[in-house]
């Protein structure tokens, strides 16, 4: 019988080609909007390449500082110092792996020269340690990542991507030990990694060397021994250990706030923060409200599926109309309410999932060509894209298999259930109201 309606529906489908159209085009657009959303999110919070640890990863990126009283009392906002990263963080036992990472004037401008003097250009650099390759599952081509007998020592090594590899070298291969020139240093490369796309912010970078190669690593802000540029990075096993973490690291800083009440008073807010929340945080001290941001993603939600289904609606109910001698004529030879509201409703179901294809590749097109500002579109403040940076969206980012059934299913129950309102109502009149009708 399925098999039978479907045939039916694809002869109407053919004697309908307007409506048919209208109605496969305008699911079509409401699945592609709606899987457009649903990816960006999922390229933020799923654990793709190679920041595949996201639902164990905690982030403490900022601190606040407070010196003095009454009007003598002055707040310094930033990250922490290294020796803040040693004494506070590095020891702490609520946690797998524990990564420290600085941003500083090299991290945001240094320049390659390359050896045939084709002219500098610029690349994205993070300053970290050796555990930061634990977190982020970086695929080595060749080579590994700089020890922790590297950073100790200041020693100029570097992991480069294959892409930057390409452009140095000519090749990934043999790469290992050769030097380079960054900001007029020399670097030896000791590892070459498969990319990571600037999409995943926290594991970004065209070149990662140890800390402390830079210049005043070491070296506190605004004389406040703990204050610095560092931010801190967390891997743990579940929720109980990062519950765990939170509370070792508040006490590790009341301790800290009794020792040097007289002196100064240190604060994180929330943090860490898990990978979760820090897609939808814009800064460390930013109220979080679960219940708002729940309510705006199912107005946008209302707005990009339920109004085509109620648009369809209307359409599917002024096409009921035109079938009334049909369905009559069905009637006065045995056929029964349920019978016919299953061949309208498998009609809409086969156009639904002609719609659910059109969308899904909509949604793939539009995604990757418009790849470098589509994913930015939900932000409050947007990152420009470094120059000379392209954004790549990975297979495992665009095929997400359960995000496209997701909406299909969530267009799918609202488009059979704007076909069942107006079907039911039609089909309710009497068969001779139904041969009686005009087309």
């Amino acid at each position: 019988m399925i098999k039978i309606y479907l045939k039916q529906a694809w002869e109407l489908l053919k004697q309908n080609p307007l409506f048919s159209s209208l109605y496969v085009v305008g699911t079509g657009l409401a699945i592609a909007m709606t899987m457009i959303m649903a990816v960006v999110y999922y390229v933020k919070i799923a654990p793709v390449y190679p920041e595949v640890n996201r639902m164990n990863t905690l982030y403490l990126t900022n601190s606040r500082f407070q010196k003095g009283e009454g009007d003598h009392k002055s707040t310094f906002q930033w990250g922490f110092s290294l020796k803040a990263v040693q004494e506070w963080f590095y020891p702490v036992e609520n946690a797998t792996v524990v990564s420290a990472s600085l941003q500083n004037d090299m991290t945001e401008n240094s320049y390659i020269q390359p050896s045939d003097r084709s002219g500098d250009f610029s690349v994205s650099l993070k300053l970290v340690d050796p555990n930061f390759f634990r977190i982020y599952s970086f695929r080595f081509l060749e080579g590994q990542a700089f020890t922790a007998s590297d950073l100790e020592s200041g020693i100029a090594t570097a992991v480069i991507t294959e892409e930057l590899s390409r452009r140095l070298f000519g090749t990934v291969e043999g790469v290992v030990g050769r030097s380079f020139s960054l900001n007029y240093a020399d670097y030896r490369v000791c590892g070459v990694v498969r990319g990571a796309s600037f999409l995943t912010s926290k594991s970004y970078a065209q070149v990662y060397m140890p800390y402390s190669v830079a210049k005043g690593y070491q070296e506190p802000k605004y004389d406040i021994p703990y204050l610095g540029a560092y931010g801190v990075t967390f891997m743990v096993e579940d929720d109980a250990q990062a519950k765990a973490l939170r509370a070792e690291i508040d006490e590790v800083l009341r301790k800290v706030n009794l020792v040097h009440k007289d002196e100064w008073t240190v604060s994180i807010w929330d943090q860490p923060t898990s990978h979760l929340l820090s897609a939808f945080k814009q800064y460390a001290g930013q109220e979080f409200d679960t219940w708002a941001t729940v309510r705006h993603f199912l107005l946008v939600l209302l707005v990009l599926l339920l109004v085509p289904a109620l648009n369809l609606s209307g359409m599917i109910a002024s096409r009921m109309e035109s079938r009334l001698t049909e369905m009559g004529v069905r009637k006065s030879f045995g056929a029964g309410r349920g019978s016919l509201l299953s061949q309208v409703m498998w009609e809409n179901l086969l156009l639904t999932l002609l719609g659910g294809l059109l969308g899904l590749l909509l949604a793939w097109l539009g995604l990757y060509l418009c790849r470098e500002w589509v994913f930015s579109v939900f932000e409050s403040w947007p990152s420009a894209l470094p120059e000379g940076v392209e954004v790549r969206v990975s297979g495992e980012m665009l095929f997400a298999p359960l995000v496209f059934l997701a909406a299909l299913l969530l267009c799918v129950a609202l488009n059979m259930l704007s076909a069942l309102l107006p079907a039911w109502h039609s089909l309710r009149k009497p068969i001779i109201y139904s041969l009686n009708e005009k087309r």
